[in-house]
């Protein structure tokens, strides 16, 4: 792990707890992290901690909330936002997902997708936080496929909310799948068919109550 900045040494310690968590849980998962082991990787005290966080459940909505925040900014600054074409836009957001997919499986997985596995039913105000984050998200995937939509296909028959929310589906499925074989390859293989799909449902849409029988027929 890389030495901390002068900058990073003056971070505010909830900060630095939010940031702790943003690693321990991504590695070790929600239940089995501790508050001991959040104090310690944040370099703060219990008493620091409880000052801030009545719990570490608490922590943890907050966790969630300032991840949607510091991603947000993240996804942002992306480039792929420069193509004119909104499906260009949209595709170039899967490849730049597929192209942080590096590293160890912690540090480019979801915070808010490990979570929600673990404590979607046992604590339902996290559920809900993890819920926002995602979709969310999903929300500002779905402003170019919307446009692209109505650009390329505008009587195929697909909600573009939908096929939002299909997207980070596929993606915390590949974080799981990345889990469970230590490797991203079969990650980077999901989100390669899923361009595939991309690229097939607009080149190829289906006008509006028909099969592609009925069309063919």
């Amino acid at each position: 792990m890389a030495r901390p900045t002068k900058s990073a040494t003056r971070k505010p310690a909830n900060e630095k707890l939010l940031e702790a968590a943003f690693g321990l849980i991504r590695t070790k998962g929600y239940s089995a992290t501790t508050v001991d082991e959040l104090c310690q990787a944040a370099g703060v005290t219990k008493g620091t901690f409880f000052h801030y966080f009545e719990s570490k459940e608490a922590l943890a909505i907050a966790a969630a909330d300032h991840w949607s925040a510091v991603t947000g900014g993240f996804f942002k600054t992306a480039p792929y936002h420069e193509p004119a074409d909104p499906l260009d836009r949209f595709i170039g957001y899967i490849e730049f997902r597929k192209q942080i997919l590096h590293g160890a499986v912690p540090e480019f997985t979801c915070l808010v997708g490990t979570m929600v596995q673990e404590a979607y039913e046992s604590h339902p105000k996290l559920r809900e936080a993890c819920a926002n984050s995602i979709f969310t998200h999903a929300a500002v995937v779905e402003e170019d496929i919307r446009a692209a939509k109505a650009k390329h296909c505008p009587d195929a028959d697909f909600d573009p909310r939908s096929l939002a929310v299909h997207t980070q589906a596929v993606l915390q499925g590949a974080f799981i799948l990345a889990k469970a074989t230590e490797s991203n390859a079969v990650a980077v293989e999901s989100l390669d068919h899923l361009i595939r799909y991309v690229r097939f449902l607009f080149s190829e849409p289906q006008p509006k109550g028909k099969t592609r029988e009925q069309i063919a027929n």
